[in-house]
């Protein structure tokens, strides 16, 4: 019998979906994006010593470097179709022939350069202190558009009449806000009207309904994978709201974004770091000093290379909160764990772990909605003893340290969900497999 898989993020994000996809495809015959847009930043490394090769995708599913696999763009994308392109080009100059296997759904909304000059201006004008710290991709302002029922989506840019009108009424709507408003240039119209039917034949013979390909491939006993973007704690709607990305980060959107009913989803595997990150701005209960050196927090974003893949910026680092995970368990439905990172915590002789928080007086076992009531949570810590052999490149779970096991069993207890995988390295072969996701 197959079985389709979904990955998720459990924290607020860069938990290393990308090599776990990737490790992933090799029981898969497709993988899907449903959600967010070129705002991900999903980092590959494959093969060893002077043959290892990095890659950095936004857009393109994880699963592009295999081949024989076909990636799904779904609805629930957000495209800029310029940086698709510039994407598969990318990755056409390594030798991956990415066309013939890659569909993108007519129905998901564009980003237009009105799009990414509205981002950048309302944060700029948000000032330092309100920064929501989005990417300014023109994320946010296309899913704006998409709610508001004026989005342009793919099958719009093959009626190019029809195109040009509707195209003449958001840039004249989201000009005026630019400019008497905001205080800022206005997007040029005809420059992206030529752009876009200059695009558009280049994605034509990349289009497809996803929903009808993703039914064909169930039928055909196809293995999918559906592959997350950002985190669960930066959904829309159960993140730390307004301290979110724009889109539904979660295990349901697998199936609204991409026109799968909730049945054809058997698997939910939580993704998440033996450590928690985040990057730009909001609460974090369990964060840590990154710039003293001999600090736990020092070493998770030196060794950990804290980095982000999009934005380039240091990763804010803390210790495990599982109160925020217990949240992102519940609301995904997880079925099992990957944690990643974990060699990151070698050598740091002792680890707390977030069991709850003090909230107004009381104490609270989860994770509360809103940024506002998360920003007054003061973290509730339980102590565990660390570890001083190396646990990177480990593959055997009886070959990892006695006081690692017991890290990871404790974490178990305490998200009320059982580990499935565990990451000890950046390659596919670091990888410990306690339960397959494509098992029975």
């Amino acid at each position: 019998m197959h079985k389709n898989v979904v990955v998720i993020g459990t924290q607020w994000g860069d938990e290393g979906k990308g090599k776990i996809v990737d490790w992933l495809t090799d029981h898969a015959q497709g993988v899907v994006r449903f959600q967010g847009g070129h705002n991900a930043g999903h980092t590959l490394v494959i093969g060893q010593g002077a043959a290892q090769k990095e890659y950095k995708l936004n857009l393109v599913p994880s699963g592009v470097v295999r081949e024989d696999i076909v990636c799904y763009i779904g609805n629930g994308v957000v495209l800029d179709v310029g940086h698709l392109l510039e994407e598969i080009a990318s990755l056409e100059k390594d030798g991956i022939q990415v066309r013939h296997r890659l569909k993108v759904s007519p129905g998901c909304p564009l980003i237009l350069d009105c799009h990414v000059r509205l981002d950048k201006a309302r944060e700029a004008a948000r000032g330092v202190d309100k920064k929501i710290g989005t990417t300014g991709k023109g994320i946010g302002p296309t899913y704006e558009d998409k709610v508001a029922r004026r989005a342009l989506r793919v099958y719009d840019l093959f009626y190019p009449e029809r195109f040009a009108e509707k195209l003449k009424e958001v840039f004249d709507y989201h000009n005026f806000v630019l400019t008497n408003f905001l205080g800022a240039e206005p997007a040029d119209y005809e420059a992206q009207l030529a752009l876009s039917m200059q695009q558009a034949e280049s994605l034509r013979p990349m289009v497809a309904d996803i929903s009808a390909e993703l039914y064909a491939a169930n039928k055909a006993g196809h293995n999918l994978l559906f592959e997350g973007a950002q985190g669960t704690l930066l959904d829309v709607d159960h993140g730390t709201y307004p301290y979110v990305t724009s889109s539904n980060c979660v295990s349901g959107q697998a199936s609204a974004g991409s026109g799968v009913g909730p049945n054809a989803l058997h698997y939910v595997l939580g993704i998440t770091k033996a450590y928690t990150t985040r990057v730009g701005g909001g609460p974090f209960p369990s964060e840590l000093d990154i710039e003293t050196e001999d600090c736990p927090g020092h070493q998770m974003s030196t060794k950990g290379r804290e980095i982000g893949t999009v934005t380039k910026r240091k990763r804010r680092c803390g210790w495990f909160d599982a109160a925020a995970l217990r949240r992102s368990a519940r609301i995904n439905g997880l079925t099992g764990l990957c944690i990643t990172k974990l060699d990151v915590l070698d050598g740091i002789p002792e680890l707390d772990i977030c069991t709850g928080y003090e909230l107004d007086g009381k104490i609270v076992d989860m994770l509360p909605v809103g940024a506002d009531d998360v920003a007054r949570c003061k973290p509730i810590y339980e102590t565990m003893p660390g570890w001083s052999e190396s646990t990177f490149g480990v593959s055997q779970w009886e070959a990892l340290p006695a006081n690692a096991r017991a890290y990871l069993k404790r974490l178990e207890v305490l998200c009320e969900v059982p580990v499935a995988i565990v990451s000890t390295g950046p390659e596919r072969d670091e990888t410990i497999v306690i339960h397959h996701p494509f098992g029975s």
